[in-house]
């Protein structure tokens, strides 16, 4: 039997179990990304196992979310990098340089590679024909030092594409689909594979905005073939030496099998308040817009701002609408500019921002209030554009544009031009002088901490047992930015996790710190209903809780990368035998687990009391023994930090 592509680079870099679907395997990883919303606590982790230098074949920090320099504390988190990158051997990306998805796709990517990214969209390497998966900064961090990374074999969902996509759909409606057939559990548990003829109208780029959407879809990561269009990628960057052909076997099988015929696209458009509340722009058309925002990492190619702006060539914008035109790079922008787009955006009254990811974290760029946003960004989380009660929409550039200039939600199909003639250029103007590369002179260097960045804080070992109130009940699809928002009251308290644990579920009750506190921070509880955690890689939606003294989750079921953040911090992802008992607990209930340690190690259903109503339910867990030495240990710094130094 042939290999699929998921099966090659999988044995190619498998170093530990058998991959077979649902064990456990470890696998060694070629490259790092980090981005600095995460990045200086992965540098905070390095320093606290005591790594010297980075083992990896390329490690890069990128400066793209926390850009906006309010007060002193970002910048300082911009110094701390760089003395880091300087101190363990990593490239620094300064800021204004670029998404570090789009940039490392530029500058690193390499077909055939494994990528370990401390965010959830660093899947979107996988275009390249990369295995490339986004994880907590701790494991990360371990990556760094050379350790494998470890997961659940997962299953391969082959998609196979046919046809090519019409005038006024691109590759954002091809991921929209999906989103539409699958929902954002619907790849949990699985790697997307997509192979056919269908991939020929497909550029790297086009790629890209549909392996980083993997990530809404619950998905391990994404892979696609290494094939001429990536070829054709890496000649255009001028790195032509990377590429290898990488494509599956004519003989190759898949888990799961699923086929999109690109002809029959129409172009689609995800709702609020969730990637998966997809739906044909027709059916939402006529709605009155505030905002249309072309960028980000989920469309960030030069075609993706090539076309608006020859969308918009001799219009105007009306005044009621912000255009918000968000560069994914520095590179594209230099491109932009001496290719006459950018002229021709800000002309039609385009708002440019500088090359980072701004909004689509919720670093500036609100819409109004009760207003809709269009935005070609990946997520559209309730609150996560800086706005409680927003109205985010997602779509592509297309859409984005002619919703623009029509100051409502548009068909792109009803613009009164033909489809815009563009043609990729085969050659643009490469800049790598903003990309820093180690120094081996410079690591002897001190970290430089401004009075905003302080030390991780000690977590104890798991208890014997387990009493505690449920400090909060939630239902389902929470994600990551309702545990911890970002944003730009929020984002600059990354490196101080004392501050930052204030902000803990205040999306959901802001209530929560002061009840937490007030509990003495002990083992409490959190009951959570399905997919637990989606969305973002940020570990802080687990540190906030287990710095205010959660010590056990208790859900129907969990996205991945937090059910693994939750084992790195010691706090017990647990999952109920009987789904139907989350109805029966309530927020205040006290739940007590006896002889927790014994429970755990023994990997069988155990017992969970409601001392509050006298009830009793059956509990059981996933997690592996190497989880289980993190759990029990209080978290996986203090399991590496007695390995190598023998505390």
């Amino acid at each position: 039997m042939g290999m699929n592509v998921t099966q090659k680079l999988i044995e190619n870099h498998l170093v530990f179990g058998k991959p077979l679907a649902g064990e456990e395997i470890g696998l060694k990883i070629d490259q790092t990304l980090t981005q600095d919303a995460t990045g200086t606590m992965v540098m905070l982790e390095l320093e606290a196992m005591g790594i010297k230098t980075v083992q990896t074949e390329i490690s890069v920090q990128y400066i793209d979310h926390n850009l906006l320099q309010t007060d002193y504390k970002n910048a300082d988190d911009h110094l701390f990098l760089r003395s880091a990158c300087q101190k363990f051997g990593v490239w620094y990306s300064r800021p204004g340089n670029g998404v570090s998805h789009p940039v490392h796709m530029e500058k690193f990517g390499i077909p055939g590679k494994t990528l370990l990214g401390s965010d959830s969209h660093s899947c979107a390497a996988g275009s390249l024909g990369m295995l490339a998966m986004g994880a907590g900064g701790l494991e990360v961090a371990m990556a760094m030092a050379g350790e494998p990374y470890y997961l659940r074999m997962p299953k391969v969902l082959g998609v196979y594409l046919t046809g090519r996509l019409p005038e006024w759909v691109s590759a954002k409606d091809v991921i929209l689909e999906m989103l539409r057939r699958h929902g954002v559990t619907g790849g949990v548990g699985k790697i997307v594979e997509y192979f056919g003829p269908g991939l020929e109208c497909l550029s790297a780029m086009d790629r890209h905005v549909i392996a980083n959407m993997g990530a809404e879809l619950g998905a391990t990561t994404t892979v696609f073939p290494s094939d001429d269009k990536v070829k054709a990628f890496l000649d255009q960057q001028q790195r032509s030496d990377c590429w290898t052909e990488l494509a599956a076997d004519s003989s190759a099988s898949y888990d799961e099998y699923d086929e999109i015929d690109l002809t029959r696209l129409v172009p689609l458009i995800a709702c609020p308040s969730s990637p998966g509340n997809v739906v044909p722009v027709t059916d939402v058309a006529d709605k009155e817009i505030y905002q249309a925002y072309v960028g980000s990492s989920a469309n960030p190619g030069f075609r993706d701002f090539a076309i608006p702006a020859l969308m918009v060539n001799g219009r105007q914008v009306p005044d009621h609408v912000s255009f918000d035109i968000n560069p994914a790079s520095r590179q594209i922008l230099e491109n932009l500019v001496v290719n006459g787009y950018l002229e021709k955006l800000i002309h039609a009254g385009a708002r440019i921002h500088q090359a980072g990811c701004n909004g689509c974290i919720g670093m500036g760029q609100a819409p109004a209030t009760g207003r809709i946003s269009l935005r070609t960004v990946p997520r559209n989380f309730p609150g996560r554009s800086g706005v409680k009660e927003d109205q985010v929409y997602l779509c592509s550039p297309e859409t984005a544009t002619a919703s623009a200039l029509f100051g409502k939600i548009t068909d792109p199909r009803e613009m009164d031009m033909p489809y815009p003639a563009f043609q990729e250029p085969l050659k643009v103007i490469i800049n790598d002088q903003t990309l820093f590369p180690p120094d081996s002179a410079m690591q002897a260097i001190e970290l430089v901490k401004g009075p905003n960045i302080k030390p991780l804080p000690s977590f104890s070992p798991m208890p014997d047992s387990i009493k505690g109130p449920v400090l909060l009940k939630v239902g389902d699809d929470v994600s990551t930015d309702e545990i911890m928002p970002a944003g730009t009251k929020v984002l600059p308290f990354r490196s101080n996790i004392p501050e930052i644990s204030r902000f803990t579920f205040s999306r959901i009750d802001p209530s929560f710190y002061d009840r937490a506190t007030a509990f003495d921070r002990k083992d409490a509880v959190v009951v959570a209903g399905k997919n637990y955690g989606q969305g973002s890689s940020r570990e802080h939606a687990v540190l906030g809780p287990r710095f205010l003294g959660v010590r056990t989750v208790l859900a129907k079921s969990f996205a991945r990368i937090h059910w693994q953040n939750l084992c790195n911090f010691g706090i017990l992802p647990l999952t109920f035998h009987e789904p139907k008992d989350y109805e029966r607990i309530e927020k205040g209930d006290v739940l007590m687990i006896e002889s927790v340690i014994q429970a755990v190690m023994a990997k069988k259903r155990f017992s969970v009391q409601n001392v509050t109503k006298n009830e009793t339910y059956q509990i059981e867990h996933s997690v592996s023994d190497r989880q289980i030495e993190m759990v029990l240990s209080g978290s996986l710094i203090n399991v590496t930090r007695r390995k190598m130094i023998g505390e």
